[in-house]
């Protein structure tokens, strides 16, 4: 059947913003280039040393190249995609040669990187569905997650749960070797010390770091870690959610959608065994603090180390978000809502402000921070919850004043408060500052790169994603109405998602700018505009970035009969020079999600 059309004529001079907006795209456009040519070799690989030991790496490598196909879905040029899938394969085969990367997926590491690694294979599979190399990679995959590969048994079909936190293509770990920590050690020693035992420890203070870079320090961390924690599961593998839902996306076999509800469901059973705290660590037979003496806390990246709470919200955030899209539940977000409850809970006042324990330990909470905002603006934009909103405002004083221009940590890293504030109406200039902000960030990392000629010998493996010049995350969120992913692993969810009918491609076609300006619960309103004033151009949009969603109606212009709708997608014929404005009512979460692009008529 056809896609609907609606039809906007008459020639108006552009806003600004889509003026501004176009612009940027082509410079974006015209950034990649020469960042490739510097950094890497003719056939995609990075441009360094010949060797590169321990587990950890590959991930950065991935990094430097992810948000490619991200601009490309936005609507870069085609170069993008072509060049995405090239350095993907690059990264691969180069850290293969280095020895982290084993059957084209890491060996074995933890999934905070796994999830660093592998987003960039969810925004190829956004780029283009069909292709059968990635389809038959993502389906190989999550073979390795779900128990049907046997030389990597990461998952216990038992107990429903992923047997170690150090997992990969060869299979989960139960012992780590000081080699696979050696390239980072010295980061290691600015964290807290993992352990309260450990010789040195000085017990007044819970924060105490130890010097991993002294041998016999090192030692004695790395056999209780090896004792305590590499055997069992922890809560940063519901990060793996991701790639058996990628698997989903691609194939809709229910298999997959059992296997993340299941995974999901075992974690919560958990929370509500252990007092309605998520336990960082469950031991190789499914009991909570089994090889921590009992302890529900101390486990890899849980409440004491490295990072505390922000790790364990982040990974209930991503699995939980995951488990709605499969199943269009929304009581799945408790997950993550409840341990964000509990924290708050436990808060307490210091120098003014209200702050929350951020990690635990032998004597109890400690390390108090403010709430960490940007959860609670991706669970909202999940829930679209009243009561999620109210949580927000009420955690998070001074929300309104979410107006500064965004910083660039590391392309695929942007934060969404400006973004959520201008949604809530006070933040009106949002769209002329996220513009300005990114065009200064590919600026600065364009001269950053004209400037820089180091010894690629003395560059660590984080040279590259902190120069890569293509930051298109504030651009999705101005266009598909999305804070944009969290970091880590999680999908692309958004309001919209837009494809070229013409080339038969995802992204705005040329000449032409979107702006999501308003979300509702049950819709939205977002405005489309031609800055060519002689060609006509057409764009499709559809509802959800996996065609998860259904428009109801939609109104053109303010109009006051809207036009009854009950699709996944319509298209739009944009005049020479036209502009519209379209208010849709939407039905969320009503339709099997899938990478698939819409019927183009």
């Amino acid at each position: 059947m056809p896609l609907m059309t609606l039809r906007a004529h008459g020639r108006e001079a552009p806003p600004d913003w889509a003026v501004k907006q176009r612009a940027l795209i082509e410079v974006m456009n015209r950034a990649g280039p020469p960042f490739l040519e510097k950094y890497t070799r003719p056939d995609g690989t990075l441009i360094w040393r010949k060797e590169w030991p321990g587990m950890d790496g590959s991930d950065d490598g991935y990094e430097s190249f992810l948000s490619f196909p991200l601009f490309y879905l936005l609507g870069g040029d085609e170069w993008y995609h072509s060049m995405g899938r090239k350095e993907w394969n690059a990264v691969t085969w180069q850290f293969t040669e280095y020895g982290q990367v084993h059957r084209e997926f890491d060996a074995y590491y933890d999934w905070m990187h796994h999830g660093e690694s592998y987003t960039y294979l969810y925004y190829l599979a956004m780029a283009d569905p069909n292709h059968h190399m990635d389809r038959a990679r993502a389906l190989r995959f999550a073979g390795m997650y779900t128990g049907e590969d046997a030389e990597a048994p990461n998952w216990d079909r038992d107990l429903k749960m992923i047997r170690s936190p150090i997992n990969g293509s060869k299979g989960p770990q139960f012992v780590m070797s000081s080699e696979d920590w050696s390239t980072h050690r010295w980061v290691l020693a600015q964290y807290l010390s993992p352990y309260e035992d450990v010789p040195g420890f000085d017990s007044s203070d819970p924060m105490c770091k130890l010097d991993w870079e002294d041998d016999a320090v090192f030692e004695e961390i790395l056999r209780r870690m090896n004792e305590r924690m590499v055997p069992g599961d922890v809560p940063l593998n519901l990060m793996a959610t991701s790639l058996i839902t990628n698997a989903f996306l691609y194939t809709g076999d229910e298999k997959y959608r059992r296997w993340v509800l299941d995974y999901v469901t075992m974690w919560m059973n958990k929370i509500e065994a252990n007092d309605g705290i998520i336990p960082d660590n469950i031991g190789p037979t499914g009991k909570i603090g089994e090889r921590m003496d009992g302890k529900w806390w101390g486990g890899y990246y849980g409440w004491r180390w490295p990072h505390g709470a922000g790790k364990i919200l982040e990974a209930t955030l991503i699995a939980a978000s995951n488990a709605v899209l499969l199943s269009g539940d929304l009581s799945w977000l408790e997950l993550h809502r409840s341990q964000a409850d509990r924290l708050w809970e436990l808060r307490r006042e210091e120098n003014g402000k209200v702050t929350i324990p951020n990690r635990h330990g032998d004597a109890g909470w400690f390390h108090y921070v403010e709430s960490h905002a940007s959860f609670y603006v991706h669970l909202y934009f999940m829930s679209r919850d009243p009561r999620d909103l109210s949580r927000l405002k009420e955690r998070l004083p001074g929300w309104e004043n979410w107006r500064s221009a965004p910083s660039f940590d590391k392309a695929g890293a942007h934060s969404p408060l400006a973004w959520f504030a201008y949604h809530q109406g006070v933040n009106p200039d949002f769209p002329r500052a996220v513009i300005e902000a990114t065009r200064q960030g590919v600026h600065n990392r364009l001269d950053e790169i004209d400037n820089d000629n180091d010894d690629y010998e003395s560059w660590d493996v984080h040279h590259w994603q902190n120069l890569n010049p293509v930051l298109p995350e504030g651009l999705i969120q101005m266009a598909f109405g999305s804070p944009a992913p969290v970091y880590h692993g999680g999908l692309l969810h958004a309001c919209l998602r837009y494809f070229d009918p013409l080339k038969k491609r995802p992204g705005l076609p040329g000449h032409t700018a979107a702006l999501v300006e308003e979300i509702r619960p049950d819709g939205l309103t977002f405005s489309l505009v031609n800055t060519d004033p002689l060609e006509t151009r057409n764009v499709v949009v559809q509802a959800g970035a996996f065609g998860e969603h259904a428009f109801t109606e939609v109104a053109l212009d303010g109009a006051d009969t809207p036009t009854p709708i009950n699709a996944k997608a319509f298209q739009v014929a944009l005049g020479p020079g036209a502009r519209v404005r379209i208010t849709a009512g939407l039905k969320r979460f009503v339709h099997s999600p899938t990478y698939e692009y819409p019927r183009f008529s």
